[in-house]
This record gives structure tokens, sequence and C-alpha cells, in this order.
């Protein structure tokens, strides 16, 4: 698959926190994937009141559902990021999982503070698309 990231100068650096600010790709095949939470394949929540453990989590299941449809991580070219509001301040842990599975090329990435998700254990739910030949 064709994808090239673009980050100009004229707009911030996005890669500090792990992610890219436009994303060209070009696909025959495109997977979009669920958002994917902080729970094992049993529905155990890992890393309950831990963030840093959850964003891990999370980003393997995002792995897992890619893998799944033939994609590899590379293949993603967005995501959506949706943290509970109350963690808002506390987001570190989301640009270093970002950088350990995306050291190169990351996606385009948008982050949304909410007021809760599915479920009040879950921190964070990471859902996007993937692009491939």
């Amino acid at each position: 698959m064709a994808k090239q990231a673009l980050n100009p100068k004229t707009l911030f650096n996005s890669l500090q926190y792990g992610f890219s600010q436009i994303v060209v790709a070009q696909s025959q095949r495109t997977v979009y994937f669920s958002g994917q939470v902080a729970w094992d394949e049993h529905e155990n929540i890992v890393g309950a009141n831990d963030l840093r453990a959850q964003v891990w989590q999370s980003l393997r299941n995002v792995k897992t559902a890619v893998t799944t449809a033939g994609a590899t991580l590379n293949d993603i070219v967005t995501l959506r990021i949706y943290i509970v509001q109350s963690w808002m301040d506390q987001t570190a842990p989301v640009s270093e999982g970002l950088k350990e599975f995306f050291p190169e090329n990351p996606p385009a990435t948008t982050w949304i503070g909410v007021y809760g998700l599915a479920r009040p254990e879950f921190l964070i739910e990471i859902e996007g698309t993937a692009v491939l030949d």
C-alpha cells in the first residue's frame, strides 16, 4: 500500500505526540475497525484505573483487529482515540503508546475527551481505518 505521512513545518510538531498531521494513502482495500478497549479476550479489564496499561492493551487489540483483516499496524492511516475527560490532563501514556506501536510514519490521529465510554472501567477506546492493496 502506498502511504505517505506529511508533517509540514507550518503545523505543530505532532510527531512528538506519536502521530502524523496528514496521511495520504492509496489502496484497493479499506479496513475499518471498531473501538478497541482494554478488555482481554475473556472480557476482563486490563489495567483497572491505569491509563498506561489500558493504552497498551487497547493498542494490542488494535493490532489483533487489523492483522485479522490481513493488514499491519503500518497500514493504519487514521485513529480516533476517545479518552475519559477526567484523564485528559494525564495523557502522556497515550503518546508513549503511539510512539511504541507506530515508530515510523504514524497515522493521523484525533484525541477526543468524552464524558464516559461503554463501561465505567474503560478509560480509553481506539478506533480507526487501515488501507492496503
